[in-house]
């Protein structure tokens, strides 16, 4: 993997990732540009899907500054691709209720290409965010060496 990795960091704190999939993206050239200059935002980026295709919404990648009128839009529908085996179990799960696609990671493959980690994800309630924090803080202490 290159030195461009984005975190999508309130992933893990709002949802209890259960599976992970790898998804190339579908980008235009002034696209590829700004997430080289690691110029992308997760705020309420979800997937969905269309007509049997995978998309991602709501995912923010700035317009590339040195672009010209060929600049992109930002917040436009990008499509996922994955194997029409993987789509498959997404689309069984997400008719399950509760159940969401989510971005969690954005890097570029070793070859040259953008490629989004989603996840399936379940919601958690307030008192499952209260237990994942402190469980994160309890662990922070064991490695600082304060609890016996």
């Amino acid at each position: 993997m290159s030195k461009v990795q984005l975190k999508n960091r309130s992933a893990y704190y709002d949802y209890a990732i259960e599976d992970k999939f790898i998804a190339g993206l579908v980008l235009s050239g002034t696209e590829i540009k700004s997430i080289r200059a690691s110029r992308v935002s997760f705020n309420d980026a979800f997937c969905y899907f269309s007509h049997g295709e995978l998309f991602v919404k709501s995912l923010h990648i700035s317009a590339y500054t040195h672009g010209t009128f060929y600049n992109h839009d930002p917040l436009r529908e990008r499509k996922l691709l994955l194997t029409k085996k993987e789509l498959r179990k997404l689309d069984l799960k997400i008719r399950e209720k509760g159940y969401s696609i989510i971005p969690l990671f954005i890097f570029i493959s070793d070859k040259g290409y953008a490629k989004m980690e989603i996840g399936l994800g379940k919601g958690k309630k307030v008192h499952d965010k209260r237990d994942s924090i402190r469980e994160r803080e309890n662990d922070r202490e064991m490695r600082r060496g304060y609890i016996k």
